[in-house]
């Protein structure tokens, strides 16, 4: 919708936003950095909006917490949109100079009032007025957002739904404003701009370009074929089918994906997996070979964060064992099957390679950053000083498109068997798939199992105690976990991590995926939860 896949703006200016609307985050356990820049903005006087299903942290400072219903998030903002709408807040000079389409948006929101919003979130209709207001007539206010918003079926209509309040406010191209997804890993962003996709060369230039083809044909001597790969769900539901063989890089898929019985069935159905990481974790028990891998501190490069800053990482100590950086072991396998892999002497030269076929890249070298420190793409030529705020001059394609979006409900909403709605997420002990920090005695004895946060009332309706092992359960699977009573989730609602292999939360997560990404629909599930029973 505008041009380039990624923060408009960079971290360090939100401390000097007036409005933060934070949706979908829960920024002070899954980001802390940032969430730090964030309670600097409050203590300056910034205005705090969160929209979450959860009471969290951030909760506990904000002027507004709108405690919407998992899955509804379309419902709030285009409810949000009718206001600005109606009440003629939109940056009119803005939407003429820069956007084309508002007319769909203003046909699709039309019917979205927020007394009708009210009844499909739970969101109390003056709270959805009030954001909307306090959003579009705040000068520098900033969208902040991540998983909670895009893991679901209708992820990107969410993402959607975002961009068209901030193209109808004009919160584009200006200081401490625009919108910021915050990546769930440290190098999410920087992965994403190397090309590790299934529809983009490195740059996000996609492989059914002709001209994008071609660039890389000749510069890698290969035929590249033009048809788009399939995405990570997609490729999940295809193990053991089409695809006969898996490469597993760095990523617990047994763990960190939904539907982990089916994960398990595919894995026992394929002929062959390799796994390159640096410690043993669950999808290992199915490799049949395993490349050992150096960790970040052993290994040279660069890292590029949410705000699209590329920061060289430096060796500290030498890989342990047969372990070896990654580069070097992929360099190798694509020798053993016959491509002649250039000799490269160091990650600066591979950098060099990519940044001469990235327009977004050219100016940024290793002997760059470490002059000059960390620079934000783009930059075009050495001599640019890298990119602060995206989009100063309107969107980067020229004119920004706004998407007319419909509330689609979850793929899976409560029934009478399962009537109680499962999200999961992270902590602040533990990360990811924690094949690190669990190998730590603190964070281990901090959090050492899972856990499934329940509303007091719907506890006293199963007659279940705080510290209560019980079992939840779901159409795919069963697990265990100790109920934590709070009212920091709705009645009707449940939560739990996903790091404990020990009890899985996703054997009971829906694959169900997005129509565009593929991305699972983590935060909606169906359950129901009984007396323990092993």
């Amino acid at each position: 919708m505008f041009g380039a896949g990624a923060m408009t703006n960079s971290i360090p200016e939100i401390r000097d936003a007036e409005l933060l609307f934070v949706i979908g985050s829960n920024t002070t356990e899954a980001h802390p950095i940032i969430a730090m820049e964030m309670k600097r903005a409050v203590r300056n006087g910034a205005k705090l909006i969160v929209a979450d299903p959860r009471a969290i942290w951030l909760t506990e400072i904000a002027d507004i917490h709108m405690q919407i219903k998992p899955g509804t998030d379309v419902w709030l903002l285009n409810a949000m949109a009718h206001v600005i709408i109606a009440e003629g807040l939109q940056d009119q000079a803005f939407i003429d100079a820069h956007t084309e389409d508002f007319g769909e948006v203003i046909a699709a929101v039309a019917d979205y009032t927020p007394e009708k919003a009210e009844e499909i979130t739970g969101v109390p209709a003056e709270d959805i007025r009030q954001s909307a207001r306090l959003y579009a007539t705040t000068k520098h206010a900033g969208i902040y957002y991540t998983l909670g918003i895009t893991e679901h079926t209708h992820g990107t209509d969410n993402v959607y739904c975002l961009a068209n309040l901030v193209l109808m406010t004009g919160h584009l191209g200006r200081v401490s404003s625009g919108m910021n997804p915050l990546r769930g890993q440290n190098n999410v962003q920087g992965a994403n701009d190397a090309g590790a996709s299934p529809i983009f060369y490195p740059s996000y230039q996609r492989v059914s370009d002709p001209t994008a083809q071609a660039k890389f044909e000749a510069a890698w001597g290969v035929d590249l074929s033009p048809n788009e790969g399939q995405n990570l769900n997609q490729m999940m539901k295809e193990m053991g089918k089409s695809i006969r063989g898996l490469f597993v890089m760095g990523e617990d898929i047994v763990l960190s994906e939904p539907n982990t019985g089916a994960i398990e069935a595919g894995l026992n159905g394929i002929d062959f997996l390799v796994m390159q990481d640096i410690f043993p974790n669950e999808t290992m028990r199915y490799a049949d070979v395993v490349f050992p891998a150096g960790c970040f501190a052993e290994k040279e490069g660069v890292f590029t964060n949410s705000d699209r800053r590329v920061q060289l990482v430096r060796k500290a100590v030498d890989p342990p064992g047969q372990a070896r950086a990654d580069w070097r072991i992929l360099c190798d396998l694509a020798r053993a099957v016959g491509y002649p892999m250039p000799a490269y002497a160091d990650p600066s030269e591979i950098y060099a390679e990519m940044a001469s076929l990235s327009p977004k890249f050219a100016g940024i070298s290793h002997a760059r950053i470490a002059e000059e420190g960390g620079l934000q793409w783009p930059c075009s030529h050495v001599d640019h000083p890298g990119t602060v705020t995206l989009h100063g001059d309107g969107p980067i394609k020229g004119k920004g498109s706004f998407q007319g979006v419909f509330y689609r409900p979850s793929a899976e909403l409560a029934s009478p068997e399962y009537p109680l709605v499962l999200s999961t997420g992270r902590t602040l002990y533990h990360y990811n798939s924690a094949t690190q920090t669990r190998r730590d005695g603190g964070l281990d004895a901090k959090q050492s199992e899972n856990f499934i946060q329940m509303h007091p009332q719907d506890a006293r309706r199963l007659d279940v105690a705080n510290g209560e092992r019980v079992s939840v359960i779901s159409r795919r699977g069963q697990i265990g976990a100790v109920v934590e009573r709070t009212r920091s989730v709705r009645p009707g609602c449940v939560w739990m991590p996903f790091h404990f292999s020990e009890d899985m939360a996703n054997r009971l997560t829906n694959d169900a995926g997005d129509a565009v990404t593929g991305t699972g629909e983590y935060k909606v599930c169906a359950v129901r939860v009984e007396q323990f029973s092993g």
